[in-house]
């Protein structure tokens, strides 16, 4: 076993026992360095001083304990140490391999989890969600969907960007459904989970045992659906299953990054299906409902933060609701170690990152260029250069066009120029097209929202 996939196995174990917030926060950049068996010792490469501290005072003995179980020789110490590593991992922390993270599930131990094992967080609850303008209507169709189960709001489909609260609020409907019916059988599973599932119920011949885990259940929560995009088996056997489950009045919960019909190369009796029950957006929370979330999430720390510094929070982080939390993650450990009054200046000193950050500054005309490329699966030269006039093609490039002009305040003969050369009346009228179709148009309004998610988390 290589340093890096003994890594990739910790993580996966680390993962699986932390939120996603102080996973993110903590263990990005981290990597093996150095592997002595001789010795028993392993050393951990981390990218600041600050994250070493972190480390070792809170998650040493997770740390510890994950590496014992993964490496097949035993360790007696574990060492941290700033440095990069040469061929950086980048997302190692995202990408860990899914074999590895699903095998570490079979034998990990249980949670103390009220929701039991059904694959649900217990901190996922409708109490501990802030509502806000954005979520209002999501909010209320998910608590609908626990008073009237498998009825009215089946399937419960719910749509929006990344750290928005989708995968809070489908996890709420299941652990409220078991704090009522606690011999209620719920299921929450991703959608590539779902495939990697049916993958080795093929490869096994255990196709009997598949269909009894996910047909016989009252609730089936499936996170991240679009990822079935472009999975023609995989798809057929979702179809029967949530044929099954529907006409049994058994309930279902979707959530997307897009609405149904936006998910490209997902066929259309599924897109069908999942029209029939009630969909739903999550919008980013404005600034009010920023910092209600904030105000709510502080109470778990040991420190109290100025009206003024959750204002400058909660005007600095925009659009994702994970982050906020992260960036709370990291001011709790800065006072833990430093125990200093958390004025706004050190507030800003602890995130700098932040007021570097603007989208003016970190995003370009490829970047936007290829964000759209990727969210509607189309050829850069079908966008940039081709005549197509197929709507396909030119809702897409005039959507580029206007976030160009919206969000980088690119001029008409430079958006032109970029697509193709073509004139800058072409540039001023897709931007006029697509603000008046966002203003009636929520289909739109929610793709140009999921894109600048995209944009501003790469």
């Amino acid at each position: 076993m290589t340093r890096e996939e003994l890594w990739q196995i910790v993580l996966a174990d680390l993962e699986l026992n932390l939120s996603k917030a102080n996973f993110t926060t903590w263990f990005k950049n981290t990597f093996i360095s150095e592997v002595d068996d001789s010795a028993g010792q392993i050393v951990i490469g981390v990218p600041n001083a600050f994250t070493q501290a972190w480390l070792e005072k809170k998650y040493h003995k997770l740390i510890f304990s994950a590496i014992r179980e993964a490496h097949k020789n035993p360790i007696q110490k574990i060492n941290y140490r700033v440095e990069t590593k040469k061929q950086a991992l980048k997302n190692v922390f995202e990408n860990v391999p899914k074999t590895a993270k699903y095998a570490k599930e079979k034998t990990k131990p249980q949670q103390a989890v009220a929701s039991g094992d059904f694959g649900l967080n217990s901190k996922y609850t409708f109490d501990s969600f802030v509502v806000g303008e954005g979520s209002a209507l999501a909010h209320a169709a998910s608590m609908g969907a626990v008073a009237s189960l498998g009825k009215r709001y089946n399937p419960l489909f719910i749509y929006g960007g990344v750290g928005l609260g989708k995968t809070h609020l489908a996890q709420a409907v299941g652990n409220e459904i078991l704090k009522r019916e606690p011999g209620k059988k719920v299921l929450y599973v991703s959608a590539e989970k779902f495939t990697d599932d049916y993958v080795r119920a093929i490869r096994e011949g255990k196709m009997d045992d598949l269909k009894s885990k996910y047909r016989i259940v009252g609730v089936l929560i499936i996170d991240d659906i679009q990822f079935l995009s472009g999975k023609e088996q995989t798809q057929e056997e979702f179809f029967h299953t949530f044929n099954e489950l529907h006409q049994r009045e058994s309930q279902i919960v979707l959530t997307s990054d897009r609405l149904p019909q936006a998910i490209p190369t997902l066929e259309d009796r599924l897109k069908s299906r999942f029209q029939m029950g009630v969909i739903t957006d999550i919008a980013p929370p404005k600034l009010e409902t920023r910092i209600a979330i904030l105000e709510s999430k502080i109470n778990d720390q040991a420190f109290v933060l100025a009206p003024e510094v959750l204002q400058y929070l909660a005007a600095n982080i925009q659009t994702n609701v994970r982050e906020l939390e992260g960036a709370l993650n990291k001011i709790a450990a800065y006072n833990e170690f430093y125990n200093v009054e958390l004025t706004m200046d050190v507030v800003k000193k602890v995130l700098s990152s932040l007021e570097a950050s603007s989208p003016q500054t970190n995003i370009t005309i490829r970047q936007v260029i290829d964000t759209v490329c990727e969210f509607y699966e189309i050829k850069k030269v079908d966008l940039v250069i081709s005549k197509c006039r197929r709507r396909e093609i030119v809702l897409p490039r005039q959507i580029a066009m206007y976030l160009l002009r919206t969000e980088l305040n690119t001029s008409y003969p430079t958006i032109g120029e970029e697509f193709g050369g073509r004139d800058h009346t072409t540039a001023i009228h897709a931007f006029r097209k697509i603000k008046e179709k966002a203003d009636v148009d929520q289909k739109i309004k929610g793709e140009i929202e999921m894109l600048k998610q995209r944009l501003y988390n790469r």
